[in-house]
């Protein structure tokens, strides 16, 4: 059966060491997205910084992805372009998931990770009237 989730949200990514991190549902995006900078691929390795304002002990936490690939994402005016992707882990409604996330340089966004389409598809329905609905929920240990 399917989760309702809201627009917004707050949400935890174990094997990234992020808990608590603003998401926003996008059901207008295919693809799930966390917003990254200084991108850059050396020996095999993709080194970036992780972007959150509103978490500093977060903001700018550096990151070493040494399993990722490329996927071409098309943004909202049509544009394509080519962005490393990782898959990793994320806690809603104190159920863990597999997600891949595109890793962008979107620092003047308001949220650092939008949940797209290919994720949220036959788990979550969403009803943009609410918000926090798994963040309301969770367990702390």
């Amino acid at each position: 059966m399917k989760k309702e989730i809201g627009r917004f949200d707050k949400a935890d990514f174990p094997l990234l060491n992020l808990y608590d991190i603003d998401v926003k549902i996008d059901t207008g995006a295919y693809t799930s997205s966390i917003h990254c900078k200084n991108l850059k691929e050396e020996n095999g390795l993709l080194k970036c910084n992780f972007l959150d304002l509103d978490h500093p002990d977060y903001h700018e936490k550096k990151f070493v992805f040494d399993k990722y690939d490329k996927k071409i994402v098309r943004s909202s005016n049509g544009i394509a372009e080519v962005r490393y992707r990782i898959k990793s882990k994320i806690v809603l409604f104190n159920n863990t998931y597999d997600i891949f996330l595109t890793l962008s340089d979107r620092e003047e966004m308001r949220f650092p990770v939008l949940l797209g389409r290919h994720f949220l598809k036959n788990k979550f329905i969403v009803d943009p009237g609410k918000s926090y609905l798994s963040h309301k929920q969770k367990q702390y240990n």
